[in-house]
């Protein structure tokens, strides 16, 4: 790849992160309903799960699921599911937060919310393969340059996440000593997540990749 592509795309990758999407929403949402560390937790999942897109890519997979409309219809629902059921859950944890009963979800489990929620984001797919395609030098592996350039992408994405959580959980911290704001803002968490999942079910499959 030339210089000047290079550059150009890490400008273009830039730009692209520093723009509020749903997956930064997603971690704010999560952050705010569980604070800093299921907030980095759940930014390492979707970083995992972003490279996961990027390998499909590379490999010719996300074209092929892409190119079936059965194939990302059931993409879709699945990941649009558990989007609605992650909000679900999240709303009727709110209940809980002025009991006894109210236990944290925990990092591991954030961060395999992160993982699936990515990886079964079908327009995560189409981006890298509509984005990277621009910026790779035919002369030279196209499987290592779509690799390299995504992991690049992803990288950027997950900076901006980490900001994202920091300024949420700076957010979070001040109303922690207020029971029933906090289960108000974990209950708005939840229908956001859940309302990303509605968004993604009504998203159509690309004609043109």
């Amino acid at each position: 790849m030339s210089a000047t592509n290079f550059w150009l795309f890490l400008a273009a990758a830039f730009l692209i992160a520093a723009i509020p999407g749903p997956g930064i929403f997603y971690v704010a949402a999560r952050t705010l309903s569980e604070g800093r560390a299921g907030g980095f937790a759940s930014t390492a999942g979707t970083a995992l799960g972003g490279l996961v897109h990027v390998v499909a890519g590379s490999l010719g997979i996300s074209a092929i699921i892409l190119a079936s409309a059965e194939l990302f219809a059931v993409v879709k629902f699945v990941g649009a599911l558990y989007l609605v059921w992650l909000g679900i859950r999240t709303f009727r944890s709110a209940d809980r937060m002025l009991s006894l009963e109210s236990e944290p979800v925990g990092d591991k489990r954030a961060f395999r919310d992160g993982v699936l929620v990515e990886a079964l984001n079908p327009k995560t797919a189409a981006f890298f393969l509509a984005f990277i395609p621009q910026f790779l030098d035919p002369a030279s592996n196209l499987t290592l340059q779509f690799i390299v350039l995504g992991a690049i992408s992803v990288t950027l994405n997950t900076l901006a996440d980490v900001v994202v959580v920091l300024m949420a959980s700076a957010t979070r911290a001040q109303l922690i000593g207020r029971p029933h704001l906090m289960r108000r803002l974990t209950q708005g968490s939840g229908l956001f997540i859940a309302g990303l999942g509605l968004t993604l079910a009504m998203t159509r499959r690309p004609t043109h990749v």
